[in-house]
Protein backbone atom coordinates (compact mmCIF):
# COMPACT_ATOMS: atom_id res chain seq x y z
CA UNK A 1 0.00 0.00 0.00
CA UNK A 2 1.56 3.41 -1.25
CA UNK A 3 1.27 6.18 1.47
CA UNK A 4 -1.70 8.00 2.24
CA UNK A 5 0.29 11.40 1.21
CA UNK A 6 0.41 9.86 -2.36
CA UNK A 7 -0.53 12.70 -4.31
CA UNK A 8 -4.54 13.25 -5.40
CA UNK A 9 -5.44 11.90 -8.80
CA UNK A 10 -6.83 13.32 -12.27
CA UNK A 11 -9.16 11.56 -14.37
CA UNK A 12 -10.89 13.74 -17.16
CA UNK A 13 -13.95 11.71 -19.43
CA UNK A 14 -14.64 12.58 -22.92
CA UNK A 15 -17.32 10.52 -23.87
CA UNK A 16 -20.13 9.16 -22.51
CA UNK A 17 -21.24 6.84 -25.20
CA UNK A 18 -20.52 5.28 -28.71
CA UNK A 19 -21.20 8.57 -30.81
CA UNK A 20 -21.14 11.13 -28.24
CA UNK A 21 -19.52 14.71 -29.41
CA UNK A 22 -15.94 14.07 -30.97
CA UNK A 23 -14.71 17.51 -29.70
CA UNK A 24 -14.93 17.01 -25.77
CA UNK A 25 -11.17 15.52 -25.30
CA UNK A 26 -9.52 18.90 -26.48
CA UNK A 27 -10.69 21.25 -23.26
CA UNK A 28 -10.48 18.56 -20.95
CA UNK A 29 -6.74 17.39 -21.91
CA UNK A 30 -6.37 21.69 -21.77
CA UNK A 31 -7.53 21.40 -18.36
CA UNK A 32 -5.23 18.32 -17.36
CA UNK A 33 -2.25 19.97 -18.42
CA UNK A 34 -2.87 23.15 -16.70
CA UNK A 35 -3.68 21.29 -13.73
CA UNK A 36 -0.64 18.96 -13.83
CA UNK A 37 1.79 22.42 -13.90
CA UNK A 38 -0.01 23.89 -10.83
CA UNK A 39 0.10 20.64 -8.48
CA UNK A 40 2.66 19.02 -6.21
CA UNK A 41 5.36 16.80 -8.20
CA UNK A 42 3.76 12.92 -8.40
CA UNK A 43 0.13 13.89 -9.78
CA UNK A 44 -0.91 11.65 -12.26
CA UNK A 45 -3.86 12.50 -15.05
CA UNK A 46 -5.69 10.02 -16.95
CA UNK A 47 -8.14 10.81 -19.69
CA UNK A 48 -11.06 8.06 -19.93
CA UNK A 49 -13.52 7.41 -22.98
CA UNK A 50 -16.52 5.37 -22.07
CA UNK A 51 -18.15 3.73 -25.33
CA UNK A 52 -20.18 0.88 -25.18
CA UNK A 53 -23.26 0.19 -24.07
CA UNK A 54 -25.70 -2.85 -24.28
CA UNK A 55 -25.73 -3.36 -28.02
CA UNK A 56 -22.89 -1.60 -28.81
CA UNK A 57 -20.77 -4.78 -28.81
CA UNK A 58 -23.42 -6.35 -30.72
CA UNK A 59 -22.71 -4.07 -33.64
CA UNK A 60 -19.23 -3.70 -33.17
CA UNK A 61 -19.56 -7.83 -33.37
CA UNK A 62 -21.51 -7.58 -36.59
CA UNK A 63 -18.84 -4.92 -38.07
CA UNK A 64 -16.28 -7.50 -37.19
CA UNK A 65 -17.37 -9.78 -39.14
CA UNK A 66 -17.71 -8.28 -42.13
CA UNK A 67 -14.33 -7.04 -41.48
CA UNK A 68 -11.69 -8.68 -39.26
CA UNK A 69 -10.15 -5.11 -38.76
CA UNK A 70 -13.28 -3.92 -37.62
CA UNK A 71 -15.19 -3.63 -34.36
CA UNK A 72 -13.94 -1.07 -32.59
CA UNK A 73 -15.25 2.49 -31.58
CA UNK A 74 -16.32 3.77 -34.97
CA UNK A 75 -15.28 7.54 -33.85
CA UNK A 76 -11.91 6.54 -32.23
CA UNK A 77 -10.14 8.58 -34.90
CA UNK A 78 -12.07 12.20 -34.66
CA UNK A 79 -12.22 11.27 -30.60
CA UNK A 80 -8.71 10.73 -30.03
CA UNK A 81 -6.92 11.88 -32.74
CA UNK A 82 -6.28 15.50 -31.60
CA UNK A 83 -5.38 15.10 -28.09
CA UNK A 84 -2.98 12.21 -28.56
CA UNK A 85 0.32 13.75 -28.72
CA UNK A 86 -0.49 16.05 -26.14
CA UNK A 87 -1.73 13.40 -23.97
CA UNK A 88 1.71 11.66 -24.63
CA UNK A 89 3.75 14.43 -24.65
CA UNK A 90 2.80 15.76 -20.61
CA UNK A 91 2.04 12.09 -19.29
CA UNK A 92 -1.45 11.86 -19.49
CA UNK A 93 -2.05 8.10 -19.72
CA UNK A 94 -5.66 7.33 -21.82
CA UNK A 95 -7.81 4.29 -20.62
CA UNK A 96 -10.89 3.67 -22.29
CA UNK A 97 -13.25 0.80 -23.74
CA UNK A 98 -13.46 1.84 -27.04
CA UNK A 99 -11.95 -1.71 -27.98
CA UNK A 100 -15.34 -3.05 -27.98
CA UNK A 101 -15.33 -6.38 -29.95
CA UNK A 102 -11.98 -5.70 -31.20
CA UNK A 103 -9.18 -4.29 -28.86
CA UNK A 104 -6.38 -5.44 -30.44
CA UNK A 105 -7.67 -3.72 -34.00
CA UNK A 106 -8.00 -0.39 -32.14
CA UNK A 107 -4.56 -0.92 -30.36
CA UNK A 108 -3.32 -1.18 -33.85
CA UNK A 109 -5.10 1.57 -35.04
CA UNK A 110 -4.09 3.54 -32.32
CA UNK A 111 -0.11 3.57 -32.59
CA UNK A 112 -0.74 4.26 -36.56
CA UNK A 113 -2.26 7.25 -35.34
CA UNK A 114 0.65 8.53 -32.88
CA UNK A 115 3.06 7.44 -36.34
CA UNK A 116 0.76 9.84 -38.23
CA UNK A 117 0.93 12.67 -36.11
CA UNK A 118 4.44 12.02 -35.12
CA UNK A 119 4.07 11.07 -32.13
CA UNK A 120 6.44 8.76 -29.67
CA UNK A 121 5.44 5.10 -29.93
CA UNK A 122 3.05 4.77 -26.91
CA UNK A 123 3.01 1.75 -24.51
CA UNK A 124 -0.36 0.35 -25.32
CA UNK A 125 -1.75 -3.06 -23.75
CA UNK A 126 -5.02 -4.67 -24.54
CA UNK A 127 -7.13 -6.19 -22.02
CA UNK A 128 -9.03 -9.52 -22.85
CA UNK A 129 -11.35 -11.96 -21.28
CA UNK A 130 -14.76 -10.63 -21.60
CA UNK A 131 -15.85 -11.60 -24.95
CA UNK A 132 -17.61 -15.02 -24.75
CA UNK A 133 -19.16 -14.67 -28.26
CA UNK A 134 -17.52 -17.66 -29.78
CA UNK A 135 -18.86 -21.76 -30.01
CA UNK A 136 -16.26 -22.79 -27.57
CA UNK A 137 -18.19 -20.36 -25.13
CA UNK A 138 -21.74 -21.67 -25.34
CA UNK A 139 -21.98 -24.73 -23.41
CA UNK A 140 -21.13 -22.62 -20.70
CA UNK A 141 -24.22 -20.35 -21.68
CA UNK A 142 -26.52 -22.80 -21.67
CA UNK A 143 -25.97 -24.45 -18.48
CA UNK A 144 -27.13 -20.69 -17.13
CA UNK A 145 -29.44 -20.10 -19.95
CA UNK A 146 -31.21 -22.99 -20.39
CA UNK A 147 -34.32 -23.51 -22.70
CA UNK A 148 -33.61 -19.71 -23.73
CA UNK A 149 -30.40 -20.33 -25.61
CA UNK A 150 -32.45 -23.00 -28.27
CA UNK A 151 -32.22 -21.87 -31.89
CA UNK A 152 -30.69 -18.57 -30.83
CA UNK A 153 -28.36 -17.04 -33.12
CA UNK A 154 -26.11 -15.62 -30.93
CA UNK A 155 -24.15 -12.28 -31.88
CA UNK A 156 -22.26 -11.13 -29.02
CA UNK A 157 -21.95 -12.19 -25.42
CA UNK A 158 -20.16 -10.33 -23.14
CA UNK A 159 -18.87 -10.25 -19.14
CA UNK A 160 -18.55 -6.95 -17.03
CA UNK A 161 -15.25 -7.60 -16.03
CA UNK A 162 -13.30 -5.16 -13.39
CA UNK A 163 -10.59 -2.75 -12.97
CA UNK A 164 -7.77 -5.24 -11.71
CA UNK A 165 -6.62 -5.91 -15.18
CA UNK A 166 -6.40 -2.52 -15.65
CA UNK A 167 -4.18 -1.59 -12.94
CA UNK A 168 -2.08 -4.45 -13.80
CA UNK A 169 -1.21 -3.23 -17.06
CA UNK A 170 -0.85 0.79 -15.59
CA UNK A 171 1.69 -1.07 -13.32
CA UNK A 172 3.40 -2.76 -16.00
CA UNK A 173 3.90 0.84 -17.48
CA UNK A 174 1.19 1.07 -20.57
CA UNK A 175 0.27 4.61 -21.40
CA UNK A 176 -2.53 3.25 -23.25
CA UNK A 177 -5.26 0.90 -21.93
CA UNK A 178 -7.38 -0.37 -24.47
CA UNK A 179 -10.09 -2.58 -23.05
CA UNK A 180 -13.68 -4.11 -24.18
CA UNK A 181 -16.47 -4.77 -21.95
CA UNK A 182 -15.27 -3.53 -18.83
CA UNK A 183 -17.65 -2.19 -16.14
CA UNK A 184 -18.01 1.41 -16.42
CA UNK A 185 -16.65 2.82 -13.43
CA UNK A 186 -13.70 0.50 -13.63
CA UNK A 187 -12.23 2.85 -16.04
CA UNK A 188 -11.83 4.96 -13.22
CA UNK A 189 -10.72 2.10 -10.72
CA UNK A 190 -8.22 0.29 -12.41
CA UNK A 191 -6.35 3.85 -12.86
CA UNK A 192 -7.21 4.59 -9.16
CA UNK A 193 -5.93 1.00 -7.93
CA UNK A 194 -3.02 1.73 -9.94
CA UNK A 195 -2.11 5.25 -8.51
CA UNK A 196 -2.34 4.50 -4.39
CA UNK A 197 -1.62 1.09 -4.32
CA UNK A 198 -4.79 -0.33 -3.56
CA UNK A 199 -5.66 -3.98 -2.51
CA UNK A 200 -8.09 -5.29 -4.64
CA UNK A 201 -9.91 -6.10 -0.95
CA UNK A 202 -9.76 -2.86 -0.31
CA UNK A 203 -13.53 -2.18 -0.57
CA UNK A 204 -14.07 1.35 1.07
CA UNK A 205 -11.57 2.93 -0.95
CA UNK A 206 -12.48 0.83 -4.02
CA UNK A 207 -16.25 2.03 -3.24
CA UNK A 208 -15.76 5.42 -3.72
CA UNK A 209 -13.52 5.27 -6.65
CA UNK A 210 -15.97 3.24 -7.86
CA UNK A 211 -18.74 6.38 -7.59
CA UNK A 212 -16.63 8.75 -8.71
CA UNK A 213 -16.10 6.68 -11.90
CA UNK A 214 -20.09 6.26 -11.90
CA UNK A 215 -19.57 10.23 -11.88
CA UNK A 216 -17.71 10.09 -14.81
CA UNK A 217 -18.81 7.25 -17.06
CA UNK A 218 -21.66 9.46 -18.61
CA UNK A 219 -19.45 12.65 -19.73
CA UNK A 220 -21.87 15.95 -20.19
CA UNK A 221 -24.74 14.59 -17.74
CA UNK A 222 -22.98 15.90 -14.30
CA UNK A 223 -22.33 18.88 -15.84
CA UNK A 224 -25.62 19.63 -16.78
CA UNK A 225 -26.41 18.38 -19.97
CA UNK A 226 -29.41 15.35 -18.79
CA UNK A 227 -30.39 17.46 -16.23
CA UNK A 228 -31.09 20.13 -18.42
CA UNK A 229 -34.72 21.72 -18.59
CA UNK A 230 -35.83 25.49 -19.35
CA UNK A 231 -37.18 27.47 -16.86
CA UNK A 232 -37.02 25.19 -14.00
CA UNK A 233 -33.57 23.65 -14.33
CA UNK A 234 -31.47 26.26 -16.49
CA UNK A 235 -28.15 25.35 -17.91
CA UNK A 236 -25.43 27.95 -18.62
CA UNK A 237 -24.11 27.55 -22.23
CA UNK A 238 -25.40 24.14 -23.10
CA UNK A 239 -24.22 24.09 -26.79
CA UNK A 240 -20.58 24.12 -25.49
CA UNK A 241 -21.25 22.35 -22.24
CA UNK A 242 -18.33 20.55 -20.62
CA UNK A 243 -17.24 17.21 -19.44
CA UNK A 244 -16.67 16.21 -16.44
CA UNK A 245 -12.85 15.96 -13.94
CA UNK A 246 -12.53 14.43 -10.59
CA UNK A 247 -9.71 14.95 -8.47
CA UNK A 248 -9.09 11.63 -6.48
CA UNK A 249 -7.60 11.51 -2.76
CA UNK A 250 -5.37 8.08 -1.70
CA UNK A 251 -8.62 7.75 0.35
CA UNK A 252 -10.91 7.53 -2.46
CA UNK A 253 -12.83 10.65 -2.01
CA UNK A 254 -13.24 12.46 -4.64
CA UNK A 255 -13.92 16.34 -6.03
CA UNK A 256 -16.02 16.26 -9.39
CA UNK A 257 -15.29 19.55 -11.73
CA UNK A 258 -15.27 20.16 -15.19
CA UNK A 259 -13.28 21.33 -18.18
CA UNK A 260 -12.49 25.00 -18.13
CA UNK A 261 -13.82 27.70 -20.63
CA UNK A 262 -16.48 25.10 -21.35
CA UNK A 263 -20.10 25.77 -20.46
CA UNK A 264 -22.71 23.87 -18.25
CA UNK A 265 -22.31 23.51 -14.66
CA UNK A 266 -21.39 20.94 -11.70
CA UNK A 267 -23.70 21.79 -8.82
CA UNK A 268 -25.00 19.30 -5.80
CA UNK A 269 -28.15 18.77 -7.72
CA UNK A 270 -26.03 17.77 -11.26
CA UNK A 271 -23.93 15.41 -9.17
CA UNK A 272 -27.16 13.71 -6.93
CA UNK A 273 -28.88 13.34 -10.06
CA UNK A 274 -26.07 11.45 -11.89
CA UNK A 275 -25.02 9.80 -8.40
CA UNK A 276 -28.59 8.10 -8.06
CA UNK A 277 -28.82 7.33 -12.60
CA UNK A 278 -29.43 3.66 -12.93
CA UNK A 279 -28.34 2.61 -9.56
CA UNK A 280 -31.11 0.42 -8.85
CA UNK A 281 -30.43 -0.13 -4.72
CA UNK A 282 -28.30 2.73 -3.28
CA UNK A 283 -27.36 0.46 -0.52
CA UNK A 284 -25.69 -2.44 -2.95
CA UNK A 285 -24.77 -1.08 -6.29
CA UNK A 286 -23.34 -4.04 -7.60
CA UNK A 287 -20.13 -3.66 -9.71
CA UNK A 288 -17.67 -6.38 -10.23
CA UNK A 289 -14.69 -4.40 -8.42
CA UNK A 290 -16.94 -3.87 -5.33
CA UNK A 291 -20.28 -3.43 -4.01
CA UNK A 292 -20.76 0.35 -3.01
CA UNK A 293 -23.01 1.60 -0.45
CA UNK A 294 -24.19 5.36 -1.16
CA UNK A 295 -27.05 5.05 1.63
CA UNK A 296 -25.13 7.46 3.49
CA UNK A 297 -23.12 9.54 1.06
CA UNK A 298 -22.50 13.08 1.33
CA UNK A 299 -22.55 15.83 -1.42
CA UNK A 300 -21.01 19.13 -0.61
CA UNK A 301 -20.26 22.38 -3.10
CA UNK A 302 -17.07 23.48 -2.25
CA UNK A 303 -15.87 27.44 -2.82
CA UNK A 304 -15.32 28.17 -6.42
CA UNK A 305 -17.49 27.54 -9.44
CA UNK A 306 -18.37 23.98 -10.56
CA UNK A 307 -16.22 22.24 -7.28
CA UNK A 308 -18.35 19.69 -5.69
CA UNK A 309 -17.21 17.12 -3.19
CA UNK A 310 -18.95 13.33 -2.50
CA UNK A 311 -17.89 11.77 0.98
CA UNK A 312 -19.91 9.16 3.08
CA UNK A 313 -19.21 6.24 0.26
CA UNK A 314 -18.66 2.50 1.63
CA UNK A 315 -18.10 -0.67 0.35
CA UNK A 316 -17.94 -4.26 0.54
CA UNK A 317 -16.98 -7.60 -0.86
CA UNK A 318 -17.57 -7.72 -4.78
CA UNK A 319 -20.17 -10.16 -6.05
CA UNK A 320 -18.19 -13.82 -6.76
CA UNK A 321 -19.96 -13.68 -10.03
CA UNK A 322 -19.90 -11.53 -13.47
CA UNK A 323 -22.67 -10.18 -15.12
CA UNK A 324 -22.81 -11.64 -18.78
CA UNK A 325 -25.13 -10.02 -21.48
CA UNK A 326 -25.56 -12.22 -24.82
CA UNK A 327 -27.36 -10.61 -28.13
CA UNK A 328 -29.03 -12.45 -30.50
CA UNK A 329 -30.53 -12.31 -33.89
CA UNK A 330 -34.46 -11.25 -32.68
CA UNK A 331 -35.75 -10.82 -36.90
CA UNK A 332 -36.56 -7.67 -38.41
CA UNK A 333 -37.92 -3.91 -37.59
CA UNK A 334 -39.66 -2.33 -40.38
CA UNK A 335 -40.78 1.52 -40.43
CA UNK A 336 -42.54 3.55 -42.12
CA UNK A 337 -43.99 7.74 -41.80
CA UNK A 338 -46.08 9.72 -44.10
CA UNK A 339 -47.44 13.15 -43.32
CA UNK A 340 -50.72 14.93 -43.30
CA UNK A 341 -51.67 18.63 -43.07
CA UNK A 342 -54.39 21.01 -43.49
CA UNK A 343 -57.97 20.66 -42.13
CA UNK A 344 -58.72 17.40 -41.14
CA UNK A 345 -55.23 16.27 -41.25
CA UNK A 346 -55.37 13.67 -37.55
CA UNK A 347 -58.49 12.57 -38.60
CA UNK A 348 -57.12 11.28 -42.44
CA UNK A 349 -53.81 9.85 -40.30
CA UNK A 350 -55.65 7.79 -38.34
CA UNK A 351 -57.77 6.19 -40.92
CA UNK A 352 -54.53 5.69 -43.07
CA UNK A 353 -53.54 3.64 -39.84
CA UNK A 354 -56.67 1.53 -39.94
CA UNK A 355 -56.30 0.99 -43.35
CA UNK A 356 -52.64 0.13 -42.88
CA UNK A 357 -54.18 -2.25 -39.95
CA UNK A 358 -56.61 -3.80 -42.27
CA UNK A 359 -54.10 -4.58 -44.80
CA UNK A 360 -51.43 -6.15 -42.65
CA UNK A 361 -53.37 -8.75 -40.68
CA UNK A 362 -50.68 -10.83 -39.26
CA UNK A 363 -48.34 -8.19 -38.23
CA UNK A 364 -48.59 -6.37 -34.90
CA UNK A 365 -48.57 -2.77 -36.00
CA UNK A 366 -46.95 0.41 -33.50
CA UNK A 367 -48.99 3.23 -34.56
CA UNK A 368 -47.40 6.75 -33.18
CA UNK A 369 -49.20 9.97 -34.46
CA UNK A 370 -46.34 12.49 -34.14
CA UNK A 371 -47.99 15.66 -32.92
CA UNK A 372 -50.79 13.91 -31.34
CA UNK A 373 -49.78 11.13 -29.35
CA UNK A 374 -46.10 9.00 -29.89
CA UNK A 375 -43.90 9.03 -26.61
CA UNK A 376 -47.18 7.74 -24.88
CA UNK A 377 -48.73 5.60 -27.39
CA UNK A 378 -48.32 1.68 -26.83
CA UNK A 379 -47.81 -1.28 -28.72
CA UNK A 380 -51.27 -2.92 -28.77
CA UNK A 381 -52.62 0.81 -29.75
CA UNK A 382 -55.18 1.05 -26.98
CA UNK A 383 -53.94 4.63 -25.93
CA UNK A 384 -54.06 6.08 -29.16
CA UNK A 385 -57.80 4.75 -29.10
CA UNK A 386 -58.93 6.28 -25.97
CA UNK A 387 -57.72 9.41 -27.05
CA UNK A 388 -59.84 11.55 -29.14
CA UNK A 389 -58.90 13.38 -32.28
CA UNK A 390 -57.94 16.78 -31.22
CA UNK A 391 -58.31 18.27 -35.08
CA UNK A 392 -54.72 18.75 -35.74
CA UNK A 393 -53.69 19.94 -38.67
CA UNK A 394 -50.21 19.49 -38.77
CA UNK A 395 -49.77 15.01 -37.82
CA UNK A 396 -47.18 12.44 -38.93
CA UNK A 397 -47.83 8.94 -38.96
CA UNK A 398 -45.28 6.48 -38.14
CA UNK A 399 -45.93 2.67 -38.12
CA UNK A 400 -43.49 0.14 -36.95
CA UNK A 401 -43.89 -4.01 -36.94
CA UNK A 402 -41.57 -6.39 -35.89
CA UNK A 403 -40.99 -9.96 -37.73
CA UNK A 404 -39.01 -12.81 -37.49
CA UNK A 405 -39.32 -13.34 -41.41
CA UNK A 406 -37.61 -10.46 -43.68
CA UNK A 407 -40.53 -10.70 -46.43
CA UNK A 408 -43.23 -9.84 -43.84
CA UNK A 409 -41.41 -7.03 -42.16
CA UNK A 410 -40.86 -5.89 -45.18
CA UNK A 411 -44.37 -5.70 -46.57
CA UNK A 412 -45.37 -2.47 -44.18
CA UNK A 413 -42.82 -0.60 -46.33
CA UNK A 414 -44.72 -1.25 -49.29
CA UNK A 415 -48.37 -0.19 -48.02
CA UNK A 416 -47.15 2.66 -46.50
CA UNK A 417 -45.55 3.69 -49.80
CA UNK A 418 -48.76 2.69 -51.30
CA UNK A 419 -50.83 5.60 -49.19
CA UNK A 420 -49.58 8.04 -52.06
CA UNK A 421 -52.39 7.17 -53.90
CA UNK A 422 -54.55 4.64 -52.17
CA UNK A 423 -55.49 7.49 -50.26
CA UNK A 424 -56.76 8.70 -47.64
CA UNK A 425 -55.91 12.14 -49.44
CA UNK A 426 -52.97 14.43 -49.06
CA UNK A 427 -50.04 12.06 -47.74
CA UNK A 428 -46.71 13.15 -48.35
CA UNK A 429 -42.86 12.83 -47.29
CA UNK A 430 -42.65 8.80 -47.15
CA UNK A 431 -39.76 7.17 -45.20
CA UNK A 432 -39.62 3.66 -44.97
CA UNK A 433 -36.50 1.80 -43.28
CA UNK A 434 -35.41 -2.19 -42.45
CA UNK A 435 -33.03 -2.95 -39.72
CA UNK A 436 -32.15 -6.18 -38.36
CA UNK A 437 -33.65 -6.74 -34.39
CA UNK A 438 -30.73 -7.56 -31.56
CA UNK A 439 -32.64 -8.97 -28.52
CA UNK A 440 -30.54 -9.37 -25.06
CA UNK A 441 -30.83 -11.97 -22.42
CA UNK A 442 -28.79 -11.56 -19.33
CA UNK A 443 -27.17 -13.97 -17.11
CA UNK A 444 -24.16 -14.85 -14.11
CA UNK A 445 -21.42 -16.47 -14.71
CA UNK A 446 -18.41 -17.82 -11.85
CA UNK A 447 -15.55 -15.13 -11.69
CA UNK A 448 -13.35 -18.57 -12.06
CA UNK A 449 -15.00 -19.06 -15.13
CA UNK A 450 -13.80 -16.35 -17.21
CA UNK A 451 -10.10 -15.70 -17.20
CA UNK A 452 -9.19 -12.36 -17.53
CA UNK A 453 -5.96 -10.85 -18.24
CA UNK A 454 -4.07 -7.87 -19.88
CA UNK A 455 -1.29 -8.33 -22.45
CA UNK A 456 1.36 -5.07 -23.39
CA UNK A 457 1.60 -5.50 -26.92
CA UNK A 458 4.95 -5.20 -28.91
CA UNK A 459 6.17 -2.50 -31.30
CA UNK A 460 6.07 -5.54 -34.14
CA UNK A 461 2.13 -6.62 -32.91
CA UNK A 462 1.61 -3.05 -33.56
CA UNK A 463 3.09 -2.21 -36.83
Amino acid sequence: MKSTDTPTLLIGCAAGFSGDRTDAASAVVDTLIARLAEGPQGRRAFLIFETLAERTLALAQLRRRDNPNAGYEPLLDPMLRPVLARCLAHGIRIVSNFGAANPRAAARHIARMARELGASAPRIAVVEGDDLSGPEHHAMLREELGTQMEDLRVVSANAYIGAEPIAAALDAGAQIVVCGRVADPSLTVGPAMSHFGWHADDWNRLARATMAGHLLECGAQVCGGYFSDPGYKDVPGLESVGFPIAEIDAEGRCIIGKADGTGGLVSEATVKEQLLYEVHDPAAYLTPDVVADISEAEVQALEGADRVALSGVRGHARPDRYKVNVCHEGGWLAEGEISYAGPRAEARARLAAEVLRKRLGGLSLRVDLIGALSIFGDDAGRALADTPDAGLRDVRLRVAASHTQRAQAERLAREVMALYTCGPAGGGGVRTALTPRLNTLSCLLPREAIPVHFELLTQEELA
